[in-house]
């Protein structure tokens, strides 16, 4: 008894001041039109509010912000009301008593608006939300992640705690909206094996998914990006989603997405037709600076040229209203859009002069590399630049951000690191990886280049910090254990230096890990390879081997990466027809849905592979499949565009010369005429040696023509014609001369060369060889140069390659060595 009375004023303490019912205030609150309201009822009710109805106004306020648009929304007046306050007290002593989803709905509305993460109140919503953790369902323990994401605890142990909560009840999670949710905010701390089972489990549950949930597919991609992972299966799900949705997503989305496939290299053709579409739409709609920066951002580099001048037009007239941030987009958009407008750069560079302070080391070298492509010349702000790399430069001792700074700097006119930068650099060179090493080395031996006082003697400071960047590099390589951690640091090094110093280590590097290529990593591996030149038999055998076994696992987006080095290199892997056919057949049911361009690329490879699988030519060579890649043409830019013109080109001269059969026409006459008037070329210096010689061999200028232009607009360097009794014929006059080439006469040019010769006589094709045409390590023909010759011979030439490493040989280093050398090749043994 006594018991009971002690606990009787304790309780009344406690519930004394809860109303028997608060659903009356609550309805209330929910029929309130605006905010002055809700803190009306604040005010007269503050005494008795509880827990759940300190949620319900929270809740309301921030529904009629989100029910506003960005020009009228008015948070910070909202934040600072006395009764906002009032709120976030009464949040502090009643969160032990509210639901979780109340507390983590609280915790998020409240940082929503702007509480920052040091204030008591988040503190201690935070601190409650820990200590429920794990009892929290899979809905609120999403959001409450995003809560600490939005806090930059993306690392924090606490969120370690939620990516092992999620990865013990994995299994049990039925909600994809939330899961995904999960993904993106974990996504920094888990291991790839745990990625794995993510992906495995989202696409498990994609089919549970509303078709309308933009978010949650939006989400998919941005994990897939934040763990670099390109998997096709669940990007082309997600991918028709956003198709399906177009009409309903609003500039902020389309952004976002397009972001995202830029990130992961995704092309979607009809993502971006549907695009260009729905943006050009939204021209006239916008008149904020936010959002036509936004649009400039979007539409720019698809836009077509109307397109293109209204949106250039609308950021000229609002320019005075950029930001800094804003200003920078809009010089990015210019460099993807190779836009050489003055004007608008003129402006937008003045509003960067502005704000140059306020940037962060890699958005400055962002800035520094538009600069240089736009071809801005301003002394002042190159000089303003320079000294605040410089001034970053001095206080920074992460080796990520000194190799940014150091790249930035060593592209501003009249580079140059003097021995205190040199000696940085060299301080951090243990910590970095092959990525930082290979910025340092190319911002050193530019420096290099751009410094005309060192052109003939390289400063010990230099030359030092170069052996050292050799050293550890090398250094890095040898000690690696795993592939993937390999892979992520090689697959975007480029450069002399990574060629000539660290290309031998990579490779055998890869030989040994190359147990660890699997269906996840082949086509990363395959691209590296063709990347650099580097033929490797072991490693594209092994590339061969994985596709044969783990094929049913390899999406065929994947396919052209795959097959890329082979083409590129001219190797034929063991079972080399069940290769190929294994490929070609996994792709025949994705030849409708595969971009255009992708399609032309990949029939090109096989073209010069030898190898016409007659669906993929039939696809390719058809009036609707030829209308779309015109379409995607436009949207692409310009060095693009040509290149893949000049496949298709390629792979149409393939086609014809090859399998006649197929009675595909010719159709680049006129394209191959306006090139050649546009860029046929002169010779270089070997070529007019060789030209002189061969002058001199044959009997004089008129037995041999210089840079010829054959049926189906192949050019050769050289040609004479032999009679049956290999003596030469001479041609008649000709106006080709060592310096200029003459312009072809605009007709067809498709007749098979030798027709008109005299019986028995033949046509004889020199071509130099340079470096281009042979692998990198070995004189091994590339695929383009033999199917060449293959196509040379089908003309009716005898094609004779002169390699440049033969003709620059020590046994080649005399006139008559070389004399000898040319009749030898063009008469046979004996004929002097």
């Amino acid at each position: 008894m006594l018991c009971l009375r002690a606990i009787r004023p304790f309780s009344w303490r406690v519930f004394h001041f809860r109303p028997f019912s608060f659903e009356p205030l609550i309805s209330q609150m929910n029929n309130c039109t605006d905010e002055e309201q809700i803190f009306g009822l604040i005010e007269k009710n503050k005494s008795l509010l509880s827990e759940k109805q300190v949620g319900c106004a929270l809740n309301m306020l921030w529904q009629f912000q989100k029910q506003k648009t960005s020009s009228v929304k008015n948070v910070d007046c909202v934040r600072n009301h006395p009764q906002f306050l009032t709120l976030c007290n009464l949040a502090t002593t009643k969160m032990g008593f509210m639901s979780d989803s109340t507390l983590v709905n609280v915790l998020y509305i409240i940082q929503q608006f702007g509480i920052e993460a040091h204030d008591s109140l988040v503190e201690a919503l935070v601190t409650e939300a820990w200590r429920r953790l794990e009892r929290f369902d899979v809905s609120v323990l999403s959001k409450f992640s995003s809560c600490l994401a939005d806090q930059h605890l993306h690392y924090s142990p606490l969120m370690g705690k939620i990516a092992d909560i999620v990865n013990r009840n994995l299994e049990n999670i039925q909600d994809l909206r939330s899961l995904s949710v999960l993904m993106v905010n974990i996504s920094s701390l888990i291991s790839q094996r745990f990625q794995e089972k993510l992906v495995n489990k989202a696409e498990l549950l994609f089919d549970t998914m509303d078709s309308s949930q933009v978010n949650t597919a939006r989400r998919i991609v941005q994990f897939l990006r934040n763990i670099r992972y390109r998997y096709y299966p669940l990007l082309e799900r997600c991918n028709k989603v956003f198709l399906s949705n177009m009409n309903h997503l609003d500039l902020d989305s389309i952004s976002k997405i397009l972001s995202l496939y830029y990130s992961l290299q995704f092309h979607s053709f009809e993502f971006i037709l549907m695009t260009k579409k729905r943006l050009t739409e939204m021209i006239p709609l916008f008149d904020h600076p936010a959002s036509c920066v936004k649009l400039f951002v979007a539409l720019g580099p698809m836009a077509g040229p109307e397109e293109k001048k209204q949106l250039k037009s609308t950021i000229l007239l609002m320019s005075e209203e950029l930001t800094g941030q804003q200003a920078l987009a809009v010089m990015g958009a210019m460099e993807e859009m190779e836009s050489r407008n003055s004007r608008l750069i003129k402006k937008i560079t003045s509003i960067l002069h502005k704000h140059l302070d306020n940037y962060k080391p890699v958005e400055l070298l962002r800035i520094t590399q538009a600069l240089i492509f736009l071809h801005f010349q301003s002394k002042e702000l190159f000089v303003r630049l320079r000294e605040l790399l410089l001034s970053y430069l001095k206080v920074s001792v992460i080796p990520s951000e000194i190799s940014i700074l150091v790249y930035a700097l060593s592209m501003l006119p009249s580079a140059h690191l003097d021995e205190v930068r040199m000696s940085q650099i060299e301080a951090v060179l243990p910590q970095c990886d092959l990525h930082d090493l290979n910025i340092f080395a190319a911002s050193v031996l530019r420096c290099i280049q751009y410094d005309h006082t060192y052109l003939d003697n390289i400063p010990g400071k230099q030359l030092k910090v170069l052996q050292k960047l050799d050293h550890y590099g090398h250094q890095r390589l040898q000690e690696c254990k795993s592939l993937n951690l390999l892979w992520e640091e090689v697959k975007s090094l480029k450069g002399d230096w990574f060629a000539d110093s660290l290309l031998e280590e990579t490779v055998v590097t890869l030989q040994r890990l190359m147990d660890e290529i699997n269906y996840i990593n082949v086509a990363g591996i395959a691209s590296f390879i063709s990347r650099t030149n580097y033929l490797s038999t072991s490693l594209l055998d092994k590339i061969a081997s994985v596709v044969l076994e783990q094929i049913e696992k390899i999406h065929p987006f994947a396919i052209l990466a795959i097959i890329l080095p082979f083409s590129t290199l001219n190797y034929d892997p063991p079972q080399w027809d069940e290769f190929f056919g294994t490929c070609i057949q996994h792709l025949n049911s994705y030849l409708s849905v595969l971009d255009p361009l992708v399609l032309v690329f990949l029939g090109y490879s096989l073209a010069t592979l030898q190898y016409f699988p007659e669906d993929l030519l039939k696809t390719i060579f058809n009036i609707k499949f030829l209308a779309r890649l015109d379409s995607q043409l436009e949207l692409i830019c310009s060095s693009l565009n040509m290149k893949v013109q000049f496949r298709l080109m390629e792979l149409n001269r393939a086609v014809c010369l090859e399998c006649p059969e197929y009675q595909i026409p010719w159709f680049h006459d006129r394209f191959c005429q306006q090139h050649y008037n546009k860029d046929f070329g002169s010779m270089n210096g070997a070529q007019q040696q060789i030209y002189k010689m061969l002058a001199e061999i044959l009997g004089g200028i008129n037995f041999v023509k210089a840079s010829v232009l054959t049926p189906y607009y192949y050019t050769i360097d050289f040609e004479c014609i032999l009679d049956k009794r290999r003596n030469p014929l001479p041609y008649g006059s000709h106006n080709t001369t060592l310096e200029k080439l003459p312009k072809i006469q605009l007709e067809s040019n498709t007749q098979i060369a030798g027709s008109r010769l005299p019986p028995g006589a033949e046509k004889i094709a020199l071509e130099f060889l340079d470096s281009r045409a042979f692998c990198r390590n070995i004189p091994h023909l590339k695929g383009k140069s033999a199917m060449k010759k293959r196509h040379l011979e089908i003309l009716g030439y005898h094609v004779i390659q002169i390699p440049h490493f033969e003709w620059n040989s020590m046994a080649l280093s005399t006139r008559d060595a070389r004399m000898d050398y040319l009749r030898e090749r063009i008469f046979g043994e004996g004929k002097s």
